[in-house]
C-alpha cells in the first residue's frame, strides 16, 4: 500500500522551492520575509514553546531565538521528499538541513537536523505557503546555539 500516487514532478519542485526560499531568508535573517511563506493560521513545535501560533509567534518565540544564533544554514535540497495529496492542494514536505551552531565559548559546531512540513494552497500551481513546521536536530547535536548575528 502506499499513501499517495507519485507525486507530480512540478509539486515536488514547489516544494523545494518553498525550502529554497527557506534557506535564504534564515541566512539573511529576513524575518518579515519569512512571513509571507507561512499561512495565517500556522502552528508550529517550537524549540523555546510548545507550540507556536500564528505568525507573530513563530517569529517572536522561535525564528528570533534560532536563526541569530546559526549560520550557513541549507536544507539539503537534492534529498526533498514529499506527499502530495490527491486534489494537489495539500503536502508534506520532508528534509534534511545543515547548520553550523555555536557552543557558549564561541566555538563551532555541525549542527544538522532535519524538517517535516506541511503545505496548502487555494489552487493547483500556486506556490506552497506552509501551516505547520517541525524542526528538529540529529541525535548528538547540542540542543542550543550560542551565536549572536544581527539583522
Amino acid at each position: 500500500m502506499t499513501t499517495t500516487p507519485a507525486p507530480h514532478a512540478d509539486d515536488i519542485a514547489a516544494i523545494r522551492d518553498w525550502f529554497a526560499r527557506l534557506n535564504i531568508q534564515v541566512n539573511a535573517l529576513d524575518f518579515t520575509g519569512a512571513r509571507d511563506w507561512v499561512s495565517d493560521d500556522f502552528v508550529a513545535f517550537g524549540t523555546f514553546a510548545d507550540f507556536l501560533v500564528g505568525k507573530d509567534d513563530a517569529e517572536r518565540n522561535q525564528w528570533r531565538n534560532v536563526w541569530s544564533t546559526i549560520k550557513d544554514f541549507h536544507i539539503r535540497l537534492d534529498e526533498i521528499h514529499g506527499f502530495i495529496s490527491p486534489d494537489r492542494l495539500f503536502a508534506v514536505g520532508l528534509a534534511f538541513f545543515d547548520s553550523t551552531g555555536f557552543r557558549e565559548d564561541g566555538t563551532p559546531f555541525p549542527r544538522q537536523g532535519r524538517a517535516t512540513v506541511s503545505f496548502v494552497r487555494d489552487k493547483v500551481g500556486d506556490a506552497w505557503v506552509a501551516n505547520h513546521s517541525h524542526m528538529s536536530l540529529m541525535r548528538g547535536t547540542p540542543s542550543s546555539s550560542h551565536g549572536n548575528r544581527e539583522a
